[in-house]
């Protein structure tokens, strides 16, 4: 028979403790609740109060995830080009970026086709014009002839990813249209090469989100659904190995496209990597964030040699703008900086110079 005080004290300890109801029964031992975890390590040990189960956060996850491919999913297209190819007619996917009809696609989907069939998600099939395409960076412009009823993704800020942020990618693999696959950010900041004469493209998206050939052009997603990405290439035979064009450096490309026809830009005549510096750095400089794009290296007699950087150099402004990508300095070497003559921000040892340089106009690539 238990003595009446233990009853009470054990009528006190239910009360007080944190633990909120059992798995099974009551009165478990409260040694089976592992400290370190805050999780129950036995059938019937009480769990501990706000712990969410294992199971609960991952139908939270599909469920957000299965709410962003609803969302984003139907402004994915299925492109083919109608040419003869060694498996037939050549593929890829794109994706509609704005409600007149307008949808980013890969340059090498496209380049030298002379025609171009879009199926929507509903079914719905068009041939669609090219607008433009720029080959050094792997983008291509096209437009719908029919625009009612066609949902448009948003372009995000590809500035704002970091590494671990999660991936998704929507396509047709091997023509399996609105096929999704889902990963990670690997990498930032990679350099690719392009099919333009040996220019490279550069501050590119590494992801372990598994691509296949015909993925090509289709959109790489965050976690809220906007497009953050143009996936371009993956890297055979690795596995895990792919690759997207920044959606910073899309929106770039697109604009110039509308407004010109094509893309003109100034060059500055660098190799450049994106690099995150020390905060330290950052504050006595007087910059808002550690980021800044390095300057691997120069060609001889180019503008950024004329205006004495160095290898080593970080840029960090132009034009009294911010730089904290590759993308970030596309977008600045515009055809508007073409013989202009503009302050640069760099670091060197540590320290904020200001030069002057004068971009020249890129030689045009196809």
């Amino acid at each position: 028979m238990t003595p009446p005080a233990f009853k009470r004290i054990k009528a006190w300890a239910d009360r007080s403790s944190p633990f909120v109801g059992t798995q099974r029964g009551l009165g478990r031992s409260l040694d089976r609740f592992d400290p370190i975890r805050r999780v129950p390590t036995a059938p019937g040990a009480r769990l501990w109060r706000g712990y969410d189960p294992p199971m609960n956060i991952l139908r939270s996850f599909s469920s957000e995830l299965s709410a962003v491919v609803e969302r984003v999913g139907p402004t994915v297209i299925h492109v083919q080009t109608l040419r003869p190819s060694a498996r037939g007619l050549a593929s890829g996917s794109g994706v509609m970026l704005t409600p007149d009809g307008y949808a980013l696609t890969n340059s090498h989907v496209v380049h030298g086709a002379p025609g171009i069939e879009v199926t929507l998600s509903d079914g719905r099939q068009f041939v669609a014009d090219l607008v433009g395409e720029d080959p050094a960076t792997d983008l291509a412009l096209l437009r719908l002839p029919e625009r009612e009823g066609v949902p448009w993704a948003v372009l995000g800020d590809s500035n704002l990813l970091r590494v671990g942020d999660l991936a998704i990618a929507v396509g047709s693999p091997f023509g399996l249209t609105r096929t999704v696959t889902c990963g990670i950010v690997s990498a930032l900041g990679r350099t690719l090469q392009s099919e333009a004469g040996g220019r490279v493209i550069e501050g590119v998206i590494q992801t372990d989100t598994p691509l296949n050939p015909g993925n090509s052009g289709g959109p790489l997603l965050d976690a809220e659904g906007s497009v953050t990405g143009i996936n371009t290439a993956i890297l055979f035979p690795a596995q895990g190995l792919c690759f997207a064009v920044p959606s910073n450096t899309a929106s770039f490309v697109l604009t110039e496209i509308l407004r010109h026809g094509k893309v003109r830009r100034a060059f500055l005549g660098i190799g450049a990597e994106e690099v995150v510096f020390a905060a330290r750095i950052a504050r006595e400089n007087g910059l808002d964030r550690p980021r800044g794009v390095l300057v691997r290296s120069l060609a001889s007699a180019s503008p950024a040699a004329r205006a004495r950087l160095n290898a080593g150099d970080v840029i960090v402004a132009i034009g009294e703008k911010p730089v904290e990508s590759v993308a970030d300095l596309h977008r600045f070497l515009n055809r508007d900086a073409i013989e202009a003559s503009l302050p640069i921000e760099v670091l060197r040892d540590g320290r904020k110079l200001t030069l002057t340089v004068k971009p020249q106009e890129a030689p045009a690539v196809s």
